[in-house]
């Protein structure tokens, strides 16, 4: 985390509320130590997941790093409604005095699902509906919670993310739940996008990540040439890292010039 980069950083996103889900691994833990040195002083760095030992690690790691940021890592399940509500809470405190310039969430937090069933596997509801709670249901509420406790006011940027997939575009066999996941959020963010105009909208697909969600992909699909093709990727260094990606996805950010609402994949860049 270089100082002076971190500096010149700063300055394009200001004085900033981040929050960030799904932050304990993978893309999110990258997204968050990339961002944390682009936060100007006095911003606050929300980081929320399920897995506490790994958020405090992070944590830890990027006060460290940038001691004029206010980072917090919340343990949270944002499938329930206590853990959301944990989330708003957490949020409004870390504003802190003095104008904000940007809210920044980024909705990162995802499951890949039980990927070895196929369409007509899937008969219990429950099983349905306990996936959709927490990767549509949780980032619609989280969303619009957080929207309502930073309301618009002069000079603030509002910006919400959307860690989107080819998979919101294209059929994956055997990933009937991802796929529908995907598609639904991305919609519903187009949907706040026409809604709210002054509120920046971006759904960033970040390509083939080399990551323990891969990982489950390539030995748990139940459709085989999707777990050979996966497998040839890691094999032959196909995969993305994390931090390559999350540098992308900062850089759109700090031009601000995507279309609100807009899908946006890391080899459209």
């Amino acid at each position: 985390m270089d100082g002076e980069a971190g500096g010149r950083a700063a300055a394009g996103l200001g004085r900033a509320v981040g929050i960030v889900t799904g932050a304990s691994r993978g893309f999110g833990r990258s997204l968050a130590r990339l961002l944390a040195p682009r936060l100007a002083p006095g911003s606050a760095l929300l980081l929320v997941a399920r897995s506490a030992a790994a958020l405090e690690q992070l944590e830890g790691e990027l006060r460290a790093a940038c001691p004029a940021l206010r980072v917090r890592g919340l343990p949270a399940d944002l499938a329930s409604d206590e853990g959301l509500q944990r989330v708003g809470r957490a949020a409004r405190e870390l504003r802190g005095d003095g104008p904000l310039e940007r809210l920044l969430l980024v909705n990162n937090a995802a499951s890949l699902g039980d990927v070895s069933k196929s369409f007509l596997d899937f008969t219990s509801p429950g099983e349905v509906n306990t996936y959709l709670a927490f990767n549509v249901t949780s980032a619609l509420c989280l969303t619009s919670s957080l929207l309502k406790a930073f309301p618009a006011e002069p000079g603030l940027c509002r910006t919400v993310v959307n860690v989107s997939s080819l998979c919101a575009l294209k059929p994956f066999q055997t990933w009937a739940l991802y796929c529908t996941g995907k598609a639904a959020r991305d919609m519903m963010f187009r949907v706040l996008a026409a809604e709210e105009p002054d509120i920046r909208v971006l759904s960033y697909a970040p390509g083939p990540l080399d990551t323990d969600m891969q990982e489950e992909a390539r030995t748990k699909s139940g459709n085989l040439e999707l777990r050979k093709t996966f497998l040839y990727m890691k094999e032959h260094g196909e995969l993305l890292d994390c931090d390559v990606s999350s540098q992308k996805l900062l850089d759109l950010l700090l031009a601000n010039t995507f279309e609100s609402g807009a899908h946006v994949d890391f080899y459209d860049i």
